[in-house]
């Protein structure tokens, strides 16, 4: 299933939950935790390392990585940590991993100057700041956690990618600073309008699925995207893609749209996803042939489906898909 492929941290993600941040569920009401952290001094570090791997080993405290002067990449996923600190001398670090801690703000960040990704996914903050010295920085993942508004990062202008999945974002707002944003993950919020994407001209992959959008809208500007994520929304309608020629993904999966239309320009698509929708005219696919390198098409859980010859109708219609749905055409 190529839907999986998705980068969507966001919708994929959601499902995993914190190893460590979490109360185990098979506790009773009201006990912590055994898991305990240990001390630094117990774990060995080597100064000539430059990739340092310090994943689930019940950290609970950042101190003692002052010899990790040759580190280019910390990875201090999955374990106790509640605070970013002692980070000042590692400022040849370009990346950093604190994917699955407790941690609540962004802070203490401002020495590392070189740090082009950090990664602060599955963890407790609730706002996009200080990380106005980090002007490298070419991607920043922060799925799953309190984020309600997208803000404080005009001066990221070398972000290529910003995954914000799994928040409670309302607003698609203050991206107008990110000129050279190519992939944007929003999936799993609360945003109800396409909006204030215009200044994004480099942007490929845009992922709003799982939120609150009614309309395709404001895209007219994005005329280098390439794949465009909307499943599992409110759309009714397949509209506003007039400027969008380069698509070459349409995901408008789990909506109400009755009808696939105003997509005959898309003549690069490969990928179209309208499963779980109302499609119930074959002469819809009419509207994909002019895609001659469509090879994969999602229509399964719309009425088009009770037709007892589904596939070999997808198959004379639209003669160069090579998977229907999850299964793969056999020749």
């Amino acid at each position: 299933d190529r839907r999986g492929e998705s980068e969507e941290s966001g919708d994929d993600d959601t499902r995993r939950r914190s190893i460590n941040g979490d109360v185990d569920p098979n506790q009773p009401a009201g006990t912590s935790k055994e898991e305990s952290p240990v001390d630094m001094d117990t774990i060995t570090l080597d100064p000539e390392e430059e990739d340092v791997d310090l994943v689930h080993c019940r950290i609970g405290k950042i101190e003692g990585l002052e010899v990790l002067q040759k580190a280019k990449t910390l990875s201090l996923r999955q374990n106790l940590i509640k605070k970013i600190e002692n980070l000042e001398s590692l400022s040849s670090l370009q990346e950093l991993d604190l994917y699955d801690n407790q941690i609540r703000k962004l802070e203490n960040l401002s020495n590392l100057k070189e740090l082009e990704l950090l990664d602060v996914s599955f963890n407790m903050v609730r706002k996009v700041e200080n990380l106005e010295e980090l002007t490298k920085m070419k991607k920043l993942f922060l799925v799953h956690n309190k984020v309600t508004t997208i803000s404080n990062m005009d001066h990221l202008t070398s972000l290529e990618m910003l995954e914000l999945g799994s928040n409670r974002i309302r607003v698609i707002e203050n991206l107008d600073g990110l000129s050279s944003l190519q992939s944007l993950f929003l999936g799993t919020n609360k945003i109800t309008k396409l909006q204030n994407l215009d200044s994004l001209h480099n942007l490929t992959v845009l992922s709003i699925q799982s939120n609150r959008i009614t309309k395709i809208e404001g895209l007219q500007n994005l005329v280098n995207l390439k794949e465009l994520y909307l499943s599992h929304n409110g759309i009714e309608v397949i509209e506003g893609l007039e400027n969008n020629k380069k698509l070459t993904t349409l995901d408008v999966a789990a909506n109400r749209v009755k009808k696939i239309e105003n997509v005959s320009h898309l003549t690069e698509l490969q990928e179209f996803w309208m499963n779980d929708n109302q499609i119930d005219n074959w002469s819809d696919l009419d509207e994909l042939k002019n895609a001659k390198s469509l090879e994969t098409v999602y229509l399964e859980r719309n009425p088009l489906q009770k037709d007892p010859q589904y596939r070999r109708k997808i198959m004379l219609a639209l003669p160069t898909v090579r998977q229907i749905d999850a299964t793969f055409i056999r020749f």
